[in-house]
This record gives structure tokens, sequence and C-alpha cells, in this order.
């Protein structure tokens, strides 16, 4: 709808402009002749030298041209000055004056003159038809893409265009929904409000007015909804929250009053407002001109609210992944009752979510769907639909006849790192900094106990910036992370770099992203967590709420300098400290660390059964060297007893 009004709204700008220039050049070239207008004295002047001829006179005026160029000297000199610009023939008109001796005096100078009958209203009809039939023309042309009724959609622009939906007109319901099974509850509740009313009211209960899908992008918000409209027996409507603003003053606020004015004749029926963080945002967000007309459709959208009944059978939906940026005044009780929160799914529910995606997929025998959610921690439902699609395409481009577990590992790898890059040329040197920087990660992350085991090592360069990398997967969903465990994690955040030290004598820009990452842990543990026994068990995060949503954003600080400048101090001593349990570890594993930097050369990929046999090989072999030395030092070590004899 907007870009519909958008595209009317160019088109009668367009025609109103063609429509100006058209009456323009019909004014010239109709009614604007190349004729200077001259006294009638001047006229007598030029009549009595024999200087004019080819008259035309009509009842009030008369044209006709000069003779000789000699003649412009009689006349003022601005008119002359004119006269010559124009150019031969010099054309000039004159008003007539009533002179009976005219025609005695035209024939004695032996004038060509005639007489021209007044009939303005053929040219002043043709003037006007020319630019009409043009205008009529251009604006078949500009509404051609928006079709002839774009007028009468430009007149409705403040209809709300909220989208209806019955019960069969949509194929969602809530057994097409997994991994979030509190938040299908609660919305099974709300169905169940509209569906028989009665069972709540004859205790004197109330149904809720609205209720907010809070959740991160991708987390199956807007298909709650569709389940809804799915499985409620009353009418739906849905709209986006950018549909209530528009470039015209208050219309907005009449969409809001046009959408709960439908609502209420359909009651009971549910009312669904997609991105509601376009529509709600906190008033007062800057001195913005613009903003009046956002906070004029905010406020309607809150009296609106206020003006439900209790049990009037309208309930609003409402769904946004940007809550802290909502006004105070729009989720108060009495407004949104109630607030589903929904988080991205645990391992269990990723498991369900990708049993309902792989139903149309024919998959191998070898796919097992619990080992694919253990590998996709932090995954919302529309990540785990990308995979399986990414999958299935992957299997398609194989020609294979189903779906194998390399498929998912591809289609995985691409949604972490992105696609294959192995066009990308990289020298000798470069390739063999890459090897070592990913063994060094790998290797630090399989000796500390907290760390997640190593799944995949790999050097083939994917997406934009990524040359290498190395994926770590979590045995178990974790939610509190103990101090040693962020620590063994730092490490591994470090290993890349330390790798190319031990082996190189140098570092390469390679670590830069490592850098981020262990800088930005390091200090969450001290600001964040009180993990810093120098600035003991306060936190000292930065205040970013202070400013409005909308106005520059300011950081306040709640410390002082001096503070600032030991949390600097403090980030570097953690980084330092890792540095080095860092870097013991790898020299004691030098050996460990070519082998593992010579077979990704070879191979690109290393994964975790190749990686664990190896690291098995390498602990073998030292306690195999171990136990043949030991002999020879405890002989060495053990005092010689003297031989006594007897006698």
């Amino acid at each position: 709808m907007k870009k519909r009004t958008f595209e009317i709204s160019k088109a009668l700008v367009l025609i109103g402009v063609y429509g100006f220039l058209m009456l323009l050049l019909s004014d010239v070239a109709f009614f604007n002749k190349r004729v200077q207008e001259i006294s009638y004295s001047d006229f007598q002047t030029l009549l009595r030298a024999g200087q004019v001829d080819n008259l035309e006179i009509s009842p009030a005026q008369i044209e006709g041209t000069i003779r000789a160029p000699e003649a412009l000297a009689r006349l003022p000199e601005a008119e002359a000055l004119k006269l010559r610009k124009q150019g031969a023939p010099y054309r000039f008109s004159t008003v007539r004056i009533g002179d009976e001796t005219l025609a005695t005096q035209l024939k004695a100078s032996d004038v060509r003159y005639a007489g021209v009958a007044e009939h303005t209203w053929p040219i002043g009809l043709l003037g006007w038809t020319f630019p009409l039939l043009a205008f009529y023309i251009f604006a078949r042309y500009a509404f051609k893409g928006i079709g002839m009724d774009g007028l009468r959609d430009y007149g409705r622009v403040g209809k709300s265009g909220a989208t209806l939906y019955e019960q069969q007109q949509s194929s969602v319901t809530f057994d097409d929904i997994a991994g979030i099974d509190e938040a299908k509850a609660e919305l099974q509740q709300v169905v169940q409000f509209l569906c028989s009313p009665e069972r709540y009211r004859r205790l004197g209960g109330k149904i809720p007015k609205g209720v907010l899908i809070v959740g991160a992008p991708g987390t199956g918000k807007t298909l709650l909804a569709k389940a809804v409209a799915g499985e409620a027996k009353v009418p739906f409507l849905s709209i986006s929250g950018s549909a209530f603003v528009e470039m015209f003053v208050g219309v907005g606020a009449a969409r809001v009053r046009d959408l709960f004015e439908r609502a209420k004749q359909l009651a009971p029926c549910i009312v669904f407002i997609d991105e509601l963080d376009a529509l709600g945002k906190v008033r007062g967000a800057g001195a913005i001109a613009g903003n009046d007309e956002r906070e004029q459709t905010l406020n309607q959208l809150l009296v609106e609210m206020d003006g439900f009944e209790p049990n009037s059978g309208v309930i609003l939906l409402a769904a946004t992944n940007r809550p802290e940026i909502l006004d105070p005044a729009l989720l108060r009780p009495g407004r949104f009752d109630r607030h589903i929160a929904i988080d991205r799914p645990d391992v269990n529910g990723r498991r369900q979510i990708l049993e309902v995606h792989v139903k149309q997929v024919t998959l191998a025998s070898d796919v097992d769907l619990a080992e694919l959610a253990t590998r996709t921690p932090g995954f919302a439902g529309a990540d785990l639909a990308n995979v399986v699609n990414e999958a299935t395409l992957h299997a398609a481009e194989q020609d294979k006849t189903a779906v194998e577990m390399a498929d998912f590992d591809e289609a995985i790898d691409r949604a972490m790192a992105g696609m294959q890059r192995k066009s990308r040329v990289m020298n000798e040197r470069e390739k063999l900094t890459i090897a070592y920087h990913e063994a060094g990660h790998a290797l630090i992350a399989q000796c500390r106990p907290h760390c997640d085991p190593v799944k995949k090592v790999s050097i083939i360069p994917r997406g934009v910036a990524a040359l290498g990398y190395t994926q770590k997967v979590p045995t178990e969903d974790r939610y509190v992370l103990r101090e040693s465990e962020l620590l063994d994690r730092l490490d591994a955040s470090l290993g890349g770099r330390v790798a190319e030290e031990i082996m190189f004598n140098d570092v390469s820009t390679g670590a830069q992203n490592d850098l981020d990452q262990a800088s930005a842990l390091a200090r969450h543990m001290i600001v964040r967590c009180g993990m810093s026994t120098a600035l003991g068990l306060a936190t000292f995060a930065d205040d970013e709420t202070l400013s409005a949503p909308g106005a520059s954003t300011r950081h306040a600080m709640r410390y002082s300098e001096r503070t600032a400048e030991m949390i600097d101090a403090e980030v570097r001593r953690m980084l330092a400290e890792s540095h080095d349990r860092v870097l013991r570890t790898l020299r004691d594993e030098k050996p460990l660390l070519e082998k593992l930097a010579r077979m990704l050369i070879a191979r690109e990929v290393v994964d975790h059964d190749t990686l664990r046999a190896l690291m098995e090989s390498e602990s073998s072999r030292r306690e195999t060297g171990q136990r043949a030395s030991e002999p020879m030092a405890s002989r060495a070590d053990t005092p010689i007893e003297p031989i006594h004899t007897s006698g």
C-alpha cells in the first residue's frame, strides 16, 4: 500500500509538471506571436513615410510589416531595438483608434491592406484542446504501471490496509511449530479465550487486551502469529507497523482509527501488528519535526487500546525484536497484558525444529538429527530452516538420491563461516602461516579442560575474510560460565597468534579478529562480571540507555578516569597472563603442532576423530619414551651400596 501510494503521488506530480509545461508552450505557440507592439502615433509616422505594408486590419487591432530597415530610425529607440533583434520581416501591431481617414491614407500611400474578421474563439479552443489532449495521453502513460484505479486507491490513503485472514486461508497451525513450547502454550490459551470465552467469564475473568511477542530475529514470532490465524475460529487482521507511517500528516492516526473500527465490527477477532517498534518507539526521541507525525500515530494507538471494553472480543497481538525502545505507556498492563518472550531454542528444541523442517526432505540413513542439533548452538528456527534447505540444494547439485550427513556438514559450515572460496590463490608462505595459526587454536582448545571440543579444523577460505577456521561444538547448552571456563576460552582465542610467534618468530594480521574477541571477553569479565581482584565486585558497564532512541547516542561513564585506567591495565594483565599460559603449552606441544600443521597443508580439513587420534598417538609416544628412559634414570640416581665380604 505504501509503495502504491508513492507511485500515485509520483504520477500526480509528473502530470502537474507536464500540464504546466504544455499550457506554457500552447500560450507561446498560439498567443505570443513574434510581433512588436508600437503606438498608434508611431504607426501614423511610418504610414506617412510610406514604410508600412501588408496590413491586417481588425476592428480592434492593426498588424503589418515595415518595408525597410532604415524606417526603424523613425521609431523610439526602445521599440526600434526590439524590432532589430526580431529580424526581418519586421512585424508590428498597434491598437486601432477610430480614424475615418485611415482608408484614404492607405490608398494615398499605396499600402496593401486587408480586413480581418474578429473570431477569437476557434483559436482559443484550439489552444486549449491540444494541451488537454496531450495531458490525457500523458496521464494514461503515467498511470499505466499503477492501474487506472490508482486515483481511487489514492482517495483511500487513510484506510489501514490490514489483510483479513479467515481460518481456512492460513495453512500454518501449532503443529508446525516446535522448540518454543512455552510461547505456543501461551498463545493457545489466547485462542481458547476467543473460542470459548464463557469458560473464563463465569469466574469474573477478563480477556487480555494485548499480547506482545518478544524475541530475537528468526525465533518464530511471525510464525506464531500465522499459527494463531490458522487455529483461531475468528477473523485475523494482519498489518505491519511501518504501514502506518506515511508522508502525509495525519494519515497514520487515521489508519489506526480505521483498523480498530474495522476490528470492532468483526469482533471477536485478533489484530496482529508485526514489527511494532516501527510504530511504538518511545516518544520525545529528538527534536526532529518529522517525529511529530509518528508520535501522533502512537498516541492514537494508545487511545484506541484504552478504548477497548474488557470483554469486547478484540485482542491485539504484536511482535518486535527491540522491546527496549518501545514506549513505556504501550507496555503497561491494560494495553499489553501479556509479554511472551521467545529465546533461541536449546538442543532439544533445535532437534524438534529440524524434525519439522525435514518432513518433506528425503534423508539418508546416516543423518543424525540429534548430532545436528548439538552442532548448531545459538541457531534460531530460521537458521535451522536455512541449514536444511542448503543441505538439500547441495545434495541436489551432487545428483544424490537422498540428503546425507556430509551435505548437512557443508550447510552448517556455510551458515557459520560462509561459502567456500577454493578459487582464492594463496602463496605457500601464507598457507603455512594459516595452517600453524589454526593448529594453534585447535591444540589449545583440546588441551584446555573447559573448552568446547574441536569438531573441525580447516584452512579453506570461506566468506569474505575467513582464511581458515576452527569449529568448536559444545557438548551441552550452557547458561552460566565459571571464571575458569572463560579463561580457557580466552586461551583458545590467543592460540593462533602464539603459534605464529613460536614457529616464525613473527606475527601476522590474521589474528586481528582473535584479538578483538579476546579483548572483548577480558573486558566483559572485568567490567560486568567482577572477575578482577584489583577492582573488586563492582561493575563498570557504560550506561547506553540515557539517551532516547533516535537521538544521538551518548555513552555515560559511571566511573572515574582513574578507574578507567585500572580497567585498561587489568585487561592488559589478563591478556598477558593468558599469552604466557598459551606460550608454555604450545612450546611443550611443538612436535604435535608441527604434525597438525603439516596434516592441514596436505588435507586442508582435519575432523575431530583425526585430531583426537593424532593427539593420542603423540601422547602414547611420549609415554613410551618416558618408560624407556625411567630405568636408566633410576639406576643413575640410586646410590651404590658397598660390597660386604666375610673374613
